[in-house]
């Protein structure tokens, strides 16, 4: 198995610089180290369905691993149930000045202020073509596109459609990532106004494209949401990814990088995401597909989120601290839980938390 190989060698990895280690984890993909021969083959009862599409199983890997395309394959061997590459913006940007990413090991966290650094919309685009040359290619799971916007010159009007029209014939669903707080201004698009005005844009010039989410941020306030959902719902997203990093920083973190600035992730945004998805699902009542992401380690976390009303998680952080042994845990973990309370599958979760809170859960 691929984390008996890579498993010995992460205490190693972490030794080195976050970042650094970052990149040697992606050249370490594309060789194929540790990465299976043949794609992992999942329990039934982890399988679900959403956005129109069959999922293996309900574990993704976030926007921000794969900044550039280049490793979505290995990343399905490995046993993700979907991919997500990106962030991607219409230029290639270096990000912001180093150091940008900090391991916050006691507090099993990351703070990251990269600042979408990419190789831009052209090679990103090239990359996910090559994945439709030939079945033996493609990694056989759904694949994300994850866009944003270059932090200077931008018109989001402009530059999202046009993100959208170059991934849309390559990807089985989009992301507008407008929630990263490392790029300025670009929160403000999550106001339900400008919102809408996006997705109007983008319906403008996008009679069909592929299922389109939002990522939205754990600092919004609770009265913001309801106004969010509505936009979303009413300019034709079918999605919502809750959520991305966070500015505030809890009581108790315990490592000395705490105070750096940039995005906080891992297991200190857990009960502020889980607390956001649930009111979320009770606002959107079915209408949208829902993803949930923040300080998920554990088969419990996953079970959590679903119950919560989510139809998918995904996982950045513990991946970054654990390898690939964290998914097969995961996977082992949440089909104990499934055998516990005498569940056929994971979908049979969904909303479970909701039913008996006077909201509906539609499928």
């Amino acid at each position: 198995m691929s984390e008996k190989l890579i498993s010995p060698l992460l205490p190693l990895v972490r030794t080195l610089d976050a970042e650094r280690a970052h990149r040697l984890a992606i050249d370490a993909l594309m060789l194929g180290v540790g990465v299976p021969p043949v794609p992992v083959k999942d329990d039934p009862a982890l399988a679900t369905r959403t956005l129109g599409m069959r999922f293996p199983n309900p574990i993704g890997i976030a926007a921000g691993f794969d900044k550039d395309a280049r490793v979505l394959r290995p990343l399905a061997r490995l046993g993700f149930g979907f991919v997500e590459a990106g962030t991607v913006t219409p230029r290639p940007q270096a990000g912001n000045p180093k150091p940008r990413l900090f391991r916050l090991t006691e507090d099993r966290a990351i703070i990251n202020r990269m600042g979408f650094n990419n190789q831009g919309i052209d090679r990103f685009a090239v990359r996910l073509a090559r994945l439709f040359r030939g079945r033996a290619r493609h990694p056989m799971v759904p694949v994300g596109a994850n866009i944003g916007i270059n932090k200077d010159g931008a018109d989001p009007e402009r530059d999202y459609p046009e993100l959208i029209r170059r991934v849309k014939p390559y990807v089985d669903y989009i992301v507008l990532n407008l929630s990263s707080p490392n790029t300025p201004g670009l929160r403000a698009l999550q106001d339900a106004e400008r919102l809408s005005d996006l997705l109007t844009a983008i319906a403008a010039q996008h009679s069909e494209h592929p299922p389109l989410l939002i990522k939205l941020a754990p600092d919004l306030a609770s009265d913001e949401l309801g106004p969010i959902v509505e936009a979303a719902v009413s300019g034709g997203a079918q999605g919502l990814i809750i959520s991305n990093t966070t500015l505030a920083r809890p009581a108790g973190l315990r490592s000395p990088y705490a105070s750096e600035a940039g995005g906080l992730s891992g297991r200190p945004l857990k009960e502020k995401a889980l607390e956001m998805l649930r009111e979320v699902a009770r606002l959107a009542d079915g209408r949208l597909a829902l993803v949930g992401c923040g300080g998920i380690e554990t088969g419990a976390d996953i079970v959590a989120r679903i119950r919560a009303g989510a139809d998918l998680v995904q996982v950045y952080t513990a991946f970054a601290y654990d390898g690939p042994a964290l998914l097969t845990r995961l996977k082992r973990e949440v089909l104990a839980i499934l055998r516990e309370q005498g569940i056929e599958s994971v979908g049979d979760l969904k909303g479970a938390d909701l039913k008996g809170s006077g909201a509906g859960v539609r499928s």
